[in-house]
């Protein structure tokens, strides 16, 4: 096995260490230790590969990122409307497990960070642009072939990133339910966009 393996798989086990140091313990609370405790290697790796807590971090959501792809969160097999409906599930479950509830509440702690931090903001940008194109290509595929009315795809897609996210920034900082009437509203919106094929 070479060098370069070796520290692609140590790198991963990291970023999984990380995970789950920052699900339990959110941003506040993480410490480089916390994140060791989780890996099953020497702390002096984590040193080895980063500095600070906020490299590994920065690194983590670089990770996740690059872990993404569309075909992950949809089934291949699935018209444009059920992969469109699909997208606003993965991103905005009904039901989300306390994982993940603990791991977006995690994320709006990191996303803060954007406030003042150029590297989170990059990070971020790079979020809200994968999630968008998500969208954008999912409507763009459905418009191409009928499924979908034709909309500008672009402001469509920024218009279900910002419902999306603003309803799971709400749904971890508030003590309401949002996200049943935000996903009874989105489900209402991407009925429109269907072409009815009973139409003249």
């Amino acid at each position: 096995m070479s060098a370069d393996t070796d520290r692609s798989e140590t790198e991963a086990e990291i970023m999984e260490a990380t995970y789950r140091a920052l699900c339990e313990h959110g941003y506040a609370d993480l410490t480089i230790q916390t994140i060791a405790d989780e890996f099953d290697k020497s702390k002096s790796l984590l040193y080895y590969h980063y500095d600070t807590k906020d490299e590994i971090l920065i690194a983590f959501l670089d990770y996740l990122l690059d872990q993404f792809t569309v075909e992950d969160a949809v089934e291949g097999g699935d018209s444009p409307d059920e992969q469109l409906r699909a997208l606003v599930e993965q991103f905005l479950p009904l039901s989300p497990s306390d994982e993940q509830r603990e791991f977006q509440l995690a994320l709006f702690e990191l996303r803060s960070r954007a406030l003042s931090k150029p590297a989170y903001r990059e990070q971020f940008t790079r979020v809200d642009r994968l999630i968008h194109d998500a969208f954008v290509d999912v409507l763009a595929a459905g418009i191409e072939d009928g499924t979908f009315h034709a909309v500008d795809v672009d402001e469509t897609a920024a218009l279900l990133v910002s419902t999306v996210t603003g309803a799971m920034l709400r749904r971890v900082t508030a003590d309401r339910d949002v996200t049943t009437p935000t996903r009874a509203a989105v489900a209402t919106f991407l009925d429109s966009l269907v072409v009815d094929t009973e139409e003249d």
